[in-house]
Order: C-alpha cells, then structure tokens, then sequence
C-alpha cells in the first residue's frame, strides 16, 4: 500500500503502518490518523510523541499494560489508565499511537 503526503508516495504495510519510520513527520501523523477516522488533538499528540520517544530510547516498543503504566508514570493516573486511551484511540491505545506515531506495529498486537 502506498500514502501521498505533500506529492511524496510513502510505502506502507497491509495494515497501514509506514514500512520506513524516517518517513515520518507531522503532516504524515495527520494523514495516517484522517485514515482511522481520528482528528489529532493535543491529547493524541501527547501519546503520539511519549510512544516515539519511548521507542527510539528503548529500541522495542511495550505491550499494552507496560505501555499503559509508562504513560501513568509520566504523565498521572488521570492520563496512565485504559479509559482515556481508549478514548482517544478507540480502535486499540497502543497499535494506533504507534501507527500513527510512524512507528512499526507492536509484536503483541493483531
């Protein structure tokens, strides 16, 4: 599968997760998300951006539940709990923070 950000083809997996991550960027963040139905707030950027760091800093990316607690851990229990991820990425917290954070699908993830 094949994305166009800014006349730019960007190569894609079945699933819609981009095949390069250095092909990433806001504008492509944007796209990804349009393409989930799912209009980025600060909130999703939030997530967007912790996952990302989080990868580039352990060179792995968490199950749900470490992810879950590593966003408790930096960001309160107001924002570190199931609820308010699946609020803002209904379809599954995890798997469409790294999607649309450029990043490769997490291996626990279907």
């Amino acid at each position: 599968m094949v994305i166009s950000v800014d006349g730019k083809d960007l190569a894609t997996a079945e699933q819609g997760f981009l095949k390069n991550p250095a092909d990433w960027n806001e504008q492509v963040a944007h796209c990804l998300a349009e393409r989930e139905q799912l209009v980025l707030t600060d909130a999703h950027w939030e997530i967007i951006y912790f996952i990302r760091e989080y990868y580039l800093s352990f060179k792995h990316l968490p199950n749900a539940r470490v992810f879950t607690k590593a966003i408790q851990k930096q960001f309160g229990d107001a924002k570190g709990n199931s609820r308010y991820l699946h609020q803002l990425f209904p379809n599954g917290p995890l798997k469409y923070a790294c999607k649309i954070a450029g990043l490769p699908k997490p291996p626990t993830c279907l």
